[in-house]
């Protein structure tokens, strides 16, 4: 990669963490390109130079965000398969990988949680095909231990793939929002035993 992509795509991520910071702290109507220059320490016009509007910087900085966590929880899949681990091992890793990205990401995450239930945005649309792929992951996951015996064929796929994205998600915030004197270890484990009392005792 040549220097001119390698500072551009440092730009990028500089507006990335900017944005997402200042929009979970005020909202994304009362935050401005200024600021969010100011923040990233660029010229307004480079974030126009990026990105043509506060609106597209936004849809593509929640694109990118879900994107790294499909990634996250996809690895995290695999490596518990290379290791010859159960796919509900392969469950419990993910939570414990979706733990860690919310970990470095909390902003990130509190802004999606937030945009999840508005439906009068412009990147509405996105927001669902992003998210539908990170609960294909985990979807994936829960199909194979249905087929290979290790969960009940009564599961609900679907809705199971979206309750444990869920579960992970919202205890991850109010962990951190109410009860950050806990480690992420602890949390872990409180999730992974309601993993394998509700879904992995499920047969």
């Amino acid at each position: 990669m040549d220097s001119s992509s390698t500072r551009r795509r440092n730009t990028r991520r500089r507006l990335f963490e900017a944005a997402v910071t200042l929009i979970a702290e005020q909202g994304f109507s009362s935050t401005t390109v200024d600021e969010i220059a100011e923040r990233a320490g660029v010229a307004k016009g480079t974030v126009y130079y990026n990105f043509a509007s506060k609106t597209v910087l936004f849809e593509e900085l929640l694109r990118h965000g879900i994107e790294l966590l499909t990634d996250s929880l996809q690895a995290a899949a695999d490596e518990s398969a290379e290791r010859g681990g159960s796919r509900v091992d392969a469950l419990d890793a993910m939570i414990r990988a979706g733990l860690d990205f919310i970990t470095r990401y909390p902003a990130l995450m509190q802004l999606y949680v937030a945009e999840l239930w508005r439906t009068n945005r412009a990147w509405q649309s996105t927001l669902m095909q992003v998210r539908s792929r990170a609960i294909a992951v985990i979807e994936s996951v829960l199909r194979e231990a249905v087929a290979e015996g290790e969960l009940s064929d009564e599961i609900d796929v679907p809705l199971t793939a979206s309750a444990l994205f869920g579960m992970v998600l919202v205890a991850a915030l109010d962990w951190q929002s109410f009860q950050p004197e806990r480690s992420i270890d602890e949390v872990h484990s409180a999730l992974s035993r309601l993993l394998q009392g509700r879904v992995g005792g499920g047969r």
